[in-house]
């Protein structure tokens, strides 16, 4: 489980002006990650656009990733949703030879009880030959896993192995660290509340923004994980008005206008996601320039 402690990265799908997946940007993500301290990449996840990803392109997608990346870092893998038939069907026909573990949302819109979680993801887990990291999203699936949940979950499946927590709140995540097994995995979901998490006792962040400012982001996690909060906090100023201004109109709009700035892929989305705005995009690039003198 050391393979998922620091800072994945759910990484974008970069998009060519006909909206078809732009391979040579793909890599250049990659390798960016790779070089400046990324310590394992998530495919197929919320801001992958897995909603408007065909699943030939999601096998396409985990083939070229897997390629490029040659067993550099771990790989996750995003496989859920809220027809529990489905995900299991997914999980069997999936090659996951190369992937590490997956990441698994729980059930979006039909808004099941605590025990229908429970039992949704007692089917995955037994159905899964891979470590599993569930993830909680309310905001986007709009029903909560309560720490209670989670904490069963934990202890009676061995393969779940961890949480992609992104409820927004303190709170929660304070409660999970503080009943959950001592090898379970806290991790962030939310980049302004990561560095808390992981002073706290958390495992590291799934970040949005870290793949677009790795060296900073990875480093904070670091020194985070280890206890050095002066000079984490330090880095976490210096992020916090791009991390503001990245969720500021939608999840991965302003991400991509970030890595667009850098050169790194064009900022393409798909229906029903629109592009940042210019006066997001302006506001972006200023603050590459104050992130560059600082």
């Amino acid at each position: 489980m050391t393979k998922f402690l620091g800072t994945g990265v759910a990484l974008i799908t970069p998009f060519n002006e006909d909206l078809s997946i732009d391979f040579d940007a793909l890599q250049r993500l990659i390798e960016f990650n790779i070089e400046n301290g990324t310590e394992y990449l998530v495919i197929s996840g919320t801001t992958g656009e897995s909603a408007t990803i065909t699943s030939e392109e999601k096998k396409e997608l985990v083939q070229f990733i897997s390629k490029v990346n040659n067993e550099r870092l771990p790989l996750v893998l995003g496989i859920g949703g809220n027809n529990t038939a489905a995900v299991i069907n997914e999980i069997e026909a999936t090659d996951l030879s190369q992937i590490d573990a997956i990441l698994s949302v729980s059930p979006y819109y039909s808004k099941p009880t605590q025990e229908g979680i429970y039992q949704h993801f007692k089917m995955v887990a037994h159905a899964s030959p891979k470590p599993i990291i569930l993830y909680n999203v309310p905001g986007r699936t709009a029903s909560n896993i309560l720490p209670e949940t989670i904490v069963r979950m934990a202890n009676d499946f061995g393969n779940i192995i961890g949480v992609k927590e992104a409820a927004g709140s303190m709170g929660q995540y304070l409660e999970l660290l503080r009943t959950k097994p001592k090898d379970f995995m806290i991790i962030s979901g939310d980049d302004d509340l990561a560095l808390g998490v992981a002073l706290a006792g958390g495992s590291g962040v799934i970040s949005v923004i870290g793949q677009a400012l790795p060296k900073a982001f990875t480093e904070m996690i670091r020194l985070g994980i280890t206890g050095k909060a002066k000079e984490a906090y330090t880095l976490q100023y210096k992020l916090m008005p791009m991390i503001g201004l990245i969720f500021s109109e939608n999840n991965p709009a302003g991400v991509k206008s970030v890595l667009e700035s850098l050169k790194i892929t064009k900022a393409n989305v798909r229906l029903p996601l629109v592009e940042a705005t210019e006066n997001l995009k302006n506001a972006i690039k200023k603050e590459l320039i104050n992130l560059a003198k600082s």
